[in-house]
């Protein structure tokens, strides 16, 4: 059975001062990279699991001891395509496993 953890993104929103709109903004909020990760990039987004949604949406004043990296036996990664990259290719295929291309020697 899977389970669902939340990604900390911090969403904001205001008036915005050059015009009469709303102003929408958003943070995806990282920590170091966990041992996955850590292959191909120093950051990650801070993920919480389940048991720590309450204290991160609570009203608690400093949650930061849940912003730690994810545990990287619950995670898994394989290579996608760099079609990922562009915005107006937006289905599922995207996120497909792809085979790398092995150096000939």
């Amino acid at each position: 059975m899977s389970k669902t953890y939340l990604k900390s993104d911090h969403f904001n929103g205001g008036g915005s001062p050059a015009s009469d709109g709303w102003l929408r903004t958003f943070a995806i909020i990282t920590t170091d990279a966990n041992e996955l990760v850590a292959d191909i990039h120093d950051r990650m987004p801070v993920i919480l699991a389940p048991n720590d949604y309450a204290r991160w949406l609570g009203e608690e004043p400093d949650p930061r001891d849940v912003m730690r990296p994810f545990p990287a036996d619950l995670m898994r990664m394989w290579p996608i395509s760099t079609r990922v990259n562009k915005p107006e290719n937006d289905d599922p295929s995207i996120i497909e496993p792809i085979e790398l291309a092995t150096d000939a020697a």
